[in-house]
C-alpha cells in the first residue's frame, strides 16, 4: 500500500459540498491500494502510521506519535498516488488495484486504523472529494508498505 501522511491542524473531506469527514489536530492519510496488496499489508502500514513520532513534546522535538497525543486520522482514498510519469505526460494507473479490491483494501486499512485506537474519519470511496487541511509543519511522509 501507499500512503502520503501529513500532519495538520485540520482537515476535512467534502462530497456535493457538505463535509463527510473531518479531524482537528492529526493526520490526513491518502491512501492507494496498489496491485497484489494485502490485509497483512494494511495491518502494517496502520501500525506503523500510529506509532509514527511527527508530532511534536514539550522540548519543541518530533517524539510524540497520534497515540500519545490522542489525535485523529482522516482517512482519504486516492488512486493517483499510483501515477507512473515514467513515459509522455499523460500519468498512467495500471499499477494501482482494481476498484473492487482497491475499495476493499482502502475500507479494511480505515478500520485497521481504527483497531490502533486512533479517531478515523474518511473520505468516499471513489467519489468527486474536496479535501481542506491545514498542513502543521509542513510534515509530509510519503509511505510504501
Amino acid at each position: 500500500m501507499r500512503a502520503l501522511v501529513q500532519r495538520v491542524s485540520s482537515a476535512s473531506v467534502s462530497v456535493g459540498g457538505a463535509v463527510i469527514g473531518e479531524v482537528g489536530a492529526g493526520v490526513l492519510i491518502l491512501i492507494c491500494a496498489m496491485q497484489g496488496d494485502t490485509e497483512a499489508q494494511a495491518d502494517k502500514l496502520a501500525a506503523k502510521i500510529a506509532k509514527m513520532r511527527i508530532f511534536k513534546d514539550e522540548a519543541d522535538k518530533m517524539n510524540l506519535s497520534l497515540l500519545d497525543t490522542g489525535g485523529g486520522a482522516l482517512v482519504v482514498s486516492q488512486f493517483t498516488l499510483a501515477a507512473d510519469t515514467s513515459r509522455g505526460n499523460r500519468p498512467g494507473f495500471s499499477t494501482a488495484a482494481p476498484p473492487e479490491e482497491g475499495e476493499r483494501l482502502y475500507e479494511y486499512f480505515a478500520r485497521a486504523v481504527t483497531e490502533q485506537g486512533i479517531p478515523v474519519a474518511t473520505g468516499r470511496f471513489g467519489a468527486d472529494m474536496a479535501v481542506s487541511l491545514v498542513n502543521d509543519g509542513p510534515v509530509t511522509i510519503w509511505m510504501d508498505v
